[in-house]
């Protein structure tokens, strides 16, 4: 385990922010961060634990402990005729996760390939992409919880998984060090090909397999997002909205062409990334920070913008598609 105070923590976010922590630890033990973590009676609220930096935006330096989990597991944990399940290390990258699935012809993530960060945030923000979400695939999360100071291991349903939600981002918040996240893949896969544009670009490529979903979903992510070595971005900056279906009939009314997707009885879902854009947001800055020109859901970096200047942007936003639509935009982004 490694201890250090007062890290900078730029290379550590995806938005390339200049920030620092007041103390820095990385471990691949769990035994050892329990003992640290009931050691330092660390409680929640003093501990935030970051994984690969791609779902944060630091508006000042964290006064706190930054825990970064380092285990890199990914092993066969039991298997029956039709599924398998796979324990893995909070530390892997998960995109590494997702190859390695699909390369043993196991199904249930690859929708999911290319979406950054570490597999430890996935029942946290419960990712979800090109109509797969995660939470419909995780059989088991280990953690430790810090208000107890013990591990333990929570099951799928008690995870209350959501849209980009889970009881990690509510009633639990802060709480749980995840260290491991088991996940329950299909030996005989159903691909899921009906979300827009993923069931002509894997025709294109040939016969529908794991494999040329895969690669679709990466042909179609690096199409319309930009690479965060080249442009610094946490991906998508808002959620899609999820309204009463009452409010978007009468937007529908005002803005036929307008994107709707039903989300449960009496709701629906809105495309923000099209409210952002008809609210005339798309590829404008507000100084170094920026909506990017080909996607309006990514708010990107331009250099040396700081995080009080992308999450001003984000606002103005925000306040452009309500002007406009009378919704709320949420950020899916954590803010610190």
């Amino acid at each position: 385990m490694l201890v250090k105070d007062h890290v900078g923590l730029k290379e550590y976010n995806t938005f390339g922010i200049e920030a620092a922590c007041r103390q820095w630890i990385t471990g691949d033990d769990a035994d050892e961060l329990l003992e640290f973590v009931t050691a330092r009676a660390l409680k929640p609220g003093e501990v935030f634990v970051l994984g690969g930096g791609s779902n944060v935006l630091f508006t000042a330096d964290f006064p706190g402990v930054i825990l970064r989990p380092a285990m890199k597991e990914c092993a066969v944990a039991g298997e029956n005729a039709t599924e398998v399940l796979v324990r893995t290390g909070a530390g892997v990258p998960w995109d590494d996760f997702v190859r390695w699935a699909v390369e043993r012809g196991l199904g249930g993530v690859e929708n999911l390939s290319l979406i950054p960060g570490h597999v430890g945030a996935t029942p946290v923000q419960n990712i979800g992409a090109y109509g797969v979400e995660v939470g419909e695939r995780v059989a088991r999360v280990e953690a430790i919880d810090m208000l107890r100071g013990q591990k333990v291991a929570i099951d799928a349903e008690t995870c209350r998984f959501g849209y980009r939600d889970s009881i990690f981002k509510g009633e639990w918040k802060d709480r749980f060090i995840i260290t491991h996240v088991t996940y329950r893949l299909s030996k005989n896969p159903c691909l899921r090909l009906e979300y827009k544009g993923v069931r002509e670009e894997v025709e294109r490529l040939g016969e529908p397999s794991l494999a040329l979903v895969r690669q679709a979903i990466i042909r179609i992510r690096e199409h319309k997002l930009p690479d965060v070595k080249q442009l610094p971005n946490a991906g998508s900056f808002f959620k899609n909205p999820v309204v009463e279906t009452a409010l978007a009939s009468r937007l529908l009314e005002s803005f036929p062409d307008m994107p709707l997707y039903p989300a449960g009885e009496g709701r629906a879902k809105l495309a923000a990334g099209w409210l952002i854009e008809q609210a005339g947001w798309k590829g404008r800055s507000i100084g170094e920070a920026a909506v990017h020109d080909r996607q309006a859901l990514v708010l990107v970096n331009k250099g040396k913008a700081t995080g009080t200047a992308i999450l001003h942007l984000a606002n103005e936003v925000k306040k452009g598609v309500f002007m406009k639509f009378g919704v709320w935009l949420e950020p899916e982004v954590t803010i610190l």
